[in-house]
């Protein structure tokens, strides 16, 4: 996961490089075939033009002539030698630039192979993480599911009924569930699928089609400003849901990227929260704007992204409340605090991030909607799914919610955290 970015600067870096070298190896060469150019026109200068008899004018003009034929000659001879470097200095140049973009080539395509095997061996890590988290939820979904069609030749009303209870049990949601029955009672409608192999295929099959016509399940990389302003991730959720472990692991995340990243303690509600936040920041090797408890999070915000682009950072993410009293209290609270950061950077905040805790179920589907009410999520991060069966609910939401799920939180290690993949997900749903 995000190892691209990185090295894609870092190539863009070398290949400039290179370009100064291969700049400076054609500046040589310019003047080389310059001087060979000059040399090879003195010597035309220096020899009588074809045809053209010198007599001299008197004995003592043609005792001068006799004497200066030795040195024109030298002169001629000289010439002739320079040239000869020169062309031979312009050749070894030339050789010296093939080879030069011969050892580029050479590199960029063992960068590309070992680029290439880096982001495939992470691949597998990251899908056997997934596996591994989804454990529960897939024990859940496919126990209920064997025990519904054991015993049965066909999938009929029953099963269906089964699989239903199923999929509501895992969380996934009643919305989307009924939208899951429909398109496999559709599929059964003319066919009859006789063992459980055959149904999870069309479960799989399904729910993969689902999300793939829900583009606000897209999600994927960004890439920095190109004008300097950093990209600022404001991250909201309830106190509980691993909003803090979240931000630590995405300023891991970002910094393996290449990116250098800034945090900023705007939750000064919690002392708690502060004192976590730093220790995060010092695990990923990241800075940290922190005031006292009791700080205007706003002036908290300001100074984060003042300091960031002072020191040209390219990723912000800034903590908020985690609670309020009331849902206007939020609101006026994240308002306040876009305002100030807007000051700096007009185009911040680039992301508002939701956390939410997959274990909790329904009340996640709850949380998300209170928040979207409240402010401009525009991504999600479902964080502990490798302790619930609950699983399910990362369906619901990107299904439900025209917004990504961007992030989802496979274990408590700093690089348990996967930027959301649907495809991956519904594959490690269904592997078995």
């Amino acid at each position: 996961m995000g190892l691209f970015s990185f090295f894609k600067k870092k190539k863009k870096k070398e290949a400039e490089e290179a370009d100064n070298i291969q700049e400076e190896i054609r500046r040589e060469t310019a003047e080389i075939s310059q001087e060979a150019s000059e040399a090879s026109q003195e010597v035309e200068e220096q020899q009588p033009e074809k045809g053209t008899v010198q007599v001299p004018q008197s004995d003592t003009e043609g005792n001068h002539a006799a004497d200066e034929k030795p040195q024109s000659d030298a002169a001629i001879r000289q010439a002739e030698e320079e040239k000869r470097r020169a062309e031979d200095e312009k050749r070894r140049v030339e050789e010296q630039r093939r080879q030069a973009e011969e050892e580029r080539r050479l590199a960029e395509a063992e960068e590309e192979k070992r680029l290439a095997e880096e982001e495939r061996r992470q691949a597998e890590e990251e899908k056997k993480g997934l596996e591994k988290s989804l454990k529960k939820t897939k024990e859940g979904v496919f126990g209920r599911l064997a025990r519904a069609i054991a015993g049965k030749s066909k999938v009929d009303d029953d099963v269906l009924d089964k699989l239903e209870e199923a999929l509501i049990l895992s969380d996934v949601g009643p919305n989307t569930t009924i939208q899951i029955i429909e398109r496999i009672e559709k599929r059964v409608a003319t066919d009859k699928y006789m063992n459980t192999s055959e149904l999870n295929r069309i479960l799989k099959e399904e729910v993969a089609s689902m999300l793939a016509e829900n583009k606000g399940s897209d999600s994927g990389y960004f890439e920095a400003p190109e004008n300097g302003d950093p990209y600022v991730i404001m991250v909201v959720g309830v106190n509980g849901v691993g909003k803090t472990t979240t931000i630590g692991k995405l300023a891991n995340m970002f910094k393996k990227q290449g990116y250098k990243v800034m945090l900023g303690a705007a939750d000064t509600f919690r002392a708690a929260a502060i004192d976590q936040l730093k220790i995060w920041s010092d695990r990923a090797g990241v800075d940290i704007v922190a005031q006292s408890m009791g700080s205007d999070p706003a002036a908290v915000a300001y100074d984060t992204i003042a300091s960031a682009k002072a020191n040209h950072s390219d990723v912000v993410i800034i903590d908020t409340a985690g609670r309020l009293h009331n849902k206007v209290n939020l609101m006026n609270e994240l308002t306040k605090i876009k305002k100030v950061m807007q000051k700096i950077v007009p185009s911040a905040p680039q992301e508002i991030l939701l956390v939410i805790d997959a274990s909790t179920g329904q009340n996640a589907i709850e949380q998300t909607k209170q928040f979207t009410e409240a402010t401009d999520v525009n991504a999600l991060a479902v964080t502990k799914l490798d302790g619930t069966a609950k699983g399910g609910v990362v369906l619901g939401i990107s299904n439900e919610f025209n917004i990504p799920v961007k992030y989802i939180g496979v274990g408590e290690k700093i690089d348990d955290l996967q930027i959301f993949d649907k495809e991956q997900f519904v594959d490690s749903l269904f592997n078995f």
